[in-house]
């Protein structure tokens, strides 16, 4: 061990390590009180191997020192092995953002240094956890993000599809609306088949496209090529391949939900607090389904993102600040201006823009918000004041057990507004149009 000479600060962590993980491997910091000089710290460092066994190791080591915080950079996925073994095995592990625990600038940077520098901020208390869902959680998460990205993947292919057909002087998309439809997979199948009669081929329409034959035998009409058939076979199996592992993780996720419904009852008959822990996982789904513009699978992604567990946001502010919905303040004497939200979880923005953009086309609160923002902020701007209006929703359904959605409607913000300030308004709409406007009391 190696004496140093800071003085621990009031509210420290006694004991306390640190790590700075690589990809094959971590360099240690141990911190701990000097056993005979009160206000003496001595610290250990070493590097330790990211495989199992050794991380276990790790992990026995800091217990048999009593060690009461493990703290780590969020370095790509090389953190996971290192924080799920270390809390398996009983200790308390923060993950922190690298962007906040950064060195003096002109220090030398070592791994070792790093190492001791973070452990030197966990000790004083001056770094802040990020959000680590619990384990089911994280299962849960994983299943859905795996299931955006194949959405993605099988969305890429099916523009390869169209792209092949273009490429054949083959203009299906110009009168079909969905390519995948039940009358657009037959002509597509049956040009894969063999079949290059466009008569033939438009006699496959179904629905209202059978009002439209004629325009389907002029857009059937190309030079589709036996390359193009064996090129939109791959296609169509990828995407039917894609179509059928969806499937699988929908099944998965719903499995998932309903096995985290099992805490929620354990602890209701223990008399525990009211807390959205465990709560079952399908009823909150039902409920967030009823916002505008929110189905089952954001659904989904909310409560992967943000767990079910609102005790880790105290407030509606909390959880919008943590998913970066709200501009940053930056106050500079008398000064205070917004700077941007940042980038937050791309998983969860991702799901509530999509929300939040279906939710604008609705007859609803949320879609008069929209077009309410949208005049004077713009089209990007509302879809974020939408999509932050959607989270603090959410948050109140997922906190609150006896919590129902209901709509404001659409006449909320015309029913609420003040009679002066809404003349005002439709002054200036009248003027931007070039009216001169005189107003006078009705008799």
């Amino acid at each position: 061990m190696e004496e140093t000479r800071e003085e621990q600060a009031d509210g420290a962590v006694a004991r306390v390590a640190a790590i700075d993980i690589a990809k094959a491997s971590g360099v240690v910091c141990m911190r701990l009180p000097h056993e005979d000089r009160e206000g003496r710290r001595v610290q250990q460092v070493w590097t330790v191997a990211s495989t199992t066994n050794a991380v276990l190791e790790l992990g026995d080591r800091l217990l048999c020192q009593g060690v009461q915080r493990v703290v780590m950079e969020a370095t790509g996925n090389y953190w996971k092995p290192f924080f799920y073994l270390l809390e398996a095995r009983g200790l308390e592990c923060w993950l922190v953002n690298a962007r906040e625990v950064k060195n003096v600038p002109g220090r030398p940077k070592t791994d070792k240094l790093d190492a001791v520098w973070l452990a030197k901020l966990a000790e004083r208390g001056m770094v802040r956890a990020s959000f680590v869902p619990p384990k089911p959680v994280r299962q849960l998460r994983d299943l859905t993000r795996t299931r955006t990205a194949f959405t993605q993947d099988r969305t890429r292919h099916k523009h390869r599809v169209e792209k092949a057909l273009e490429d054949a002087q083959i203009k299906l998309s110009s009168v079909v609306s969905d390519l995948f439809g039940v009358s657009g997979r037959a002509m597509l199948d049956a040009l894969v088949a063999g079949e290059r009669n466009p008569r033939a081929l438009a006699e496959l329409a179904r629905g209202s496209l059978v009002n439209k034959r004629e325009l389907l035998v002029e857009a059937l009409t190309g030079q589709f090529e036996e390359h193009h058939s064996r090129l939109l076979r791959i296609l169509l199996e990828t995407v039917d391949h894609f179509t059928r592992q969806i499937s699988e993780l929908d099944r998965h996720i719903t499995m998932l939900l309903n096995e985290l419904a099992g805490p929620a009852a354990a602890a209701e008959h223990d008399d525990a607090p009211t807390t959205a822990v465990g709560r079952p996982g399908p009823e909150l789904v039902e409920r967030l389904d009823a916002v505008p513009g929110v189905g089952a699978t954001t659904a989904h992604i909310i409560l992967a993102e943000i767990g079910l567990d609102m005790n880790r946001f105290p407030s509606p502010e909390h959880l919008v600040s943590w998913a970066k919905l709200c501009p940053r303040t930056i106050q500079s004497g008398t000064k205070n201006t917004t700077g941007p939200a940042g980038r937050g979880n791309p998983w969860l923005k991702g799901a509530l823009g999509e929300a939040a953009n279906a939710a604008a086309r609705t007859d609803s609160f949320l879609g008069s918000r929209y077009r309410r923002i949208v005049k004077r902020r713009g089209h990007a701007k509302a879809l974020v004041a939408v999509a932050r209006s959607i989270l603090v929703i959410a948050w109140h359904l997922i906190n609150d057990p006896d919590a129902r959605y209901q709509d404001l409607g659409a006449d909320w913000h015309q029913r609420h507004l003040n009679s002066a300030r809404r003349t005002r308004d439709l002054v200036r709409q009248l003027q931007a149009l070039g009216h001169q406007v005189t107003l006078a009391p009705t008799a």
